[in-house]
């Protein structure tokens, strides 16, 4: 489970800092407990063990397990848990669905990239704030309960601007980590 085959003749002085941890797991693990818990298990290891490690995890939960994490790789936690805790400075100052936790973003991000754009003052919609980066690229930020995309996308047909292509964004954990924490 935690790929060490190779090393099981090896002392554990001997291990790299990846392997180590990945004994750290494995010793943890070594008696099945109905509770684990994880303490930054990815710090410090390669992306194919990171995947790995999620991999066995999933699969230890499936089974049961109740697995207990913490982390600061937040877009790990919003992969991996039903349910979140969000403590800052020692306060728990969230705890509910992931799912739950992600609806309190209520922002919304919309870049078009389009054929270009003399002047964008002319995008006018009270409540949306467009921008630009460049003449090919047109940010549009709006609370997403407000508007429909239609309505976003009608003021940029109105001014005869040619959509290419579009990419949304809604907010991640780490939005509502610093919606609740204001860091």
């Amino acid at each position: 489970m935690v790929a060490l085959e190779k090393q099981a003749d090896s002392y554990s002085r001997s291990l790299s800092g990846g392997m180590k941890r990945r004994l750290l797991i494995a010793k943890a693990m070594v008696h099945q407990p109905p509770i684990l818990v994880l303490d930054e298990p990815t710090a410090g290891v390669d992306v194919d063990l990171r995947k790995n490690l999620w991999e066995n995890f999933k699969a230890l939960n499936k089974e049961g397990v109740t697995i207990i994490l913490t982390t600061h790789y937040l877009f790990e936690a919003q992969e991996m848990c039903d349910r979140i805790a969000i403590i800052d400075r020692g306060n728990l100052v969230a705890l509910d669905t992931t799912q739950k936790l992600l609806d309190r973003i209520q922002t919304k991000k919309v870049s078009f990239k389009i054929s270009k754009i003399d002047n964008i003052k002319n995008l006018v919609l009270p409540g949306v704030q467009f921008s630009s980066q460049d003449k090919n690229t047109i940010t549009a930020i709006y609370e997403k309960n407000s508007f429909k995309f239609d309505d976003v996308a009608d003021v940029l047909k109105k001014n005869n601007i040619e959509i290419l292509d579009i990419a949304t964004e809604d907010g991640d954990l780490e939005d509502v980590f610093v919606q609740l924490t204001n860091n």
